[in-house]
């Protein structure tokens, strides 16, 4: 399969990069090369056949159109995006720009692609959001493929707002597009910023531990590498028209995630023990939604989709990880910082 992957050096992006070069497909990447593009990430793979990276913003036409003659895909992974809560509440623009403009710029160039190549039956086009666009869940249950969106931050909005567009030229124009929503990943290669890579690097350094608010938000934690092997089943099984939502179950509150960390961390760093002593109460930060799980009986069934990792190997894997690539880890701050509030997504 020839891909074009949108964002393939970001976090979820360079997994399903890696996933595609592993199975044999030539890769074509299109990326802005923003603070939360490491270089470093897709570094061992320059120079390989079958794999081609265009730095460039999907908010230009003609650097997206350069991309789809490049590319000549069969399949476009589409996951690009501004994707930090803190930075979307301090500058919004940037998330409209980029995630429903350029959401819009790389939708017209697939159609025009699409058309120009007979309107092959094999073409997808994979819209990748996430599960923020539902809001705020409450105490009990999951969202499902049909519920309602009502996002609560500029993040989520601008998500939100790509993915109706995503819907509309499938339903308006026929391209074969087809969405996934996804709960929290992570996993090696996310940027610094976010809460478990901060929590591990500032614990690491014996620096406090923000927490918002009482710490009890929950989110439901899926592996990076799960989530790529999702995608590909989506590419591979899913039916244009559909969405698809992959989700772990395996729902913590953000102090349990922050607290096993502390707990590898003493494993790993005994002279700073106990980490947990770092952790401090922040302010919570504006429309933080309280609880986030989603069903992904759908994948499971339809796309024959199971997560690999449980929550507590996958995490001191990341920790290892972390822990083990120092340069990798000041490069990306350096490009782009730490969070400036708390944490928490």
């Amino acid at each position: 399969m020839r891909a074009l992957v949108t964002g393939g050096a970001g976090f979820i992006g360079s997994a399903v990069v890696r996933a595609l070069l592993a199975r044999g497909d030539q890769v074509t990447v299109v990326d802005a090369m923003t603070y939360a593009a490491n270089p470093m990430t897709l570094a061992a793979f320059e120079g390989r056949d079958g794999f081609d990276l265009i730095v460039g913003d999907i908010f230009d036409p003609e650097t997206v159109a350069r991309a789809f003659e490049a590319a000549r895909p069969d399949a476009v992974l589409h996951l690009a995006a501004e994707s930090h809560v803190d930075r979307s509440i301090d500058g919004p623009a940037a998330f409209v720009r980029t995630n429903v403009v350029g959401t819009q710029v790389m939708l017209d160039a697939a159609l025009t692609w699409w058309r120009s190549q007979g309107e092959p039956e094999g073409f997808r086009f994979l819209h990748v959001s996430t599960d923020e666009v539902f809001g705020d869940l409450g105490p009990d249950g999951a969202f499902s493929e049909a519920s309602p969106y009502r996002p609560r931050s500029p993040y989520a909005a601008s998500k939100a707002g790509a993915d109706h567009l995503a819907r509309a030229w499938r339903e308006t124009y026929g391209l074969p597009v087809i969405l996934t929503n996804c709960s929290n990943n992570f996993g090696p290669y996310q940027h610094p910023e976010k809460l478990i890579p901060l929590m591990i690097l500032k614990g690491a350094r014996g620096e406090p531990l923000p927490v918002y608010g009482d710490g009890l938000q929950v989110r439901d934690w899926l592996h990076v590498d799960d989530h790529a092997e999702g995608l590909l089943l989506a590419l591979e099984r899913g039916r244009p028209g559909a969405t698809y939502l992959f989700g772990a179950r395996q729902e913590r509150t953000n102090r349990q995630v922050v607290e096993a960390i502390c707990a590898l961390l003493d494993q790993r760093r005994p002279d700073g023990a106990p980490h947990a002593s770092l952790i401090t109460r922040v302010e919570d930060r504006p429309g933080h939604d309280r609880r986030y799980a989603v069903d992904p009986s759908r994948a499971e069934s339809g796309l024959g989709w199971r997560p690999r990792h449980d929550f507590e190997s996958g995490l001191a894997e990341t920790v290892d990880w972390y822990l083990s690539n120092p340069a990798w880890c000041e490069a990306s701050i350096a490009a782009g910082g730490l969070a400036r509030r708390g944490t928490g997504r």
